[in-house]
């Protein structure tokens, strides 16, 4: 059974930094691509990084480029997001999400989400 569970989140300042986590278990961790999404309430699930299964490349959303780093230690069946120069439009549940194989494109199980609140 795939299980993902985000931590990490919590409330910044404009400008700070926070960095997420998402363990994972269930799956052969190192197989699959992983990726960042986000949400607000009353708006659609935004799409924020992806990596590859062997960490070998990443992608941003045009909005986090730059700011946000998205990394993977296969040891630890962890995928990070070094979210810095944060601001309040980066408010939203963050959600990881295992791909359905090596690329970071579709994907088929979700973690419960990790709030993330800028605010001065």
């Amino acid at each position: 059974q795939v299980q993902l569970v985000e931590s990490g989140g919590g409330l910044a300042q404009p400008g700070g930094s926070l960095r997420l986590s998402c363990s994972a278990s269930g799956f052969t961790f190192s197989s699959f691509a992983m990726t960042w999404a986000r949400q607000v309430p009353g708006k659609g699930l935004e799409w924020v990084s992806g990596i590859y299964n062997d960490g070998s490349a990443t992608v941003y959303a045009d909005s986090v480029k730059g700011r946000f780093t998205m990394s993977r230690d296969n040891a630890q069946n962890t995928v990070y997001l070094q979210m810095n120069s944060l601001k309040p439009e980066d408010s939203a549940l963050y959600y990881c999400a295992k791909a359905k194989a090596y690329a970071p494109k579709e994907y088929d199980s979700w973690g419960q989400g990790t709030q993330v609140t800028v605010s001065s």
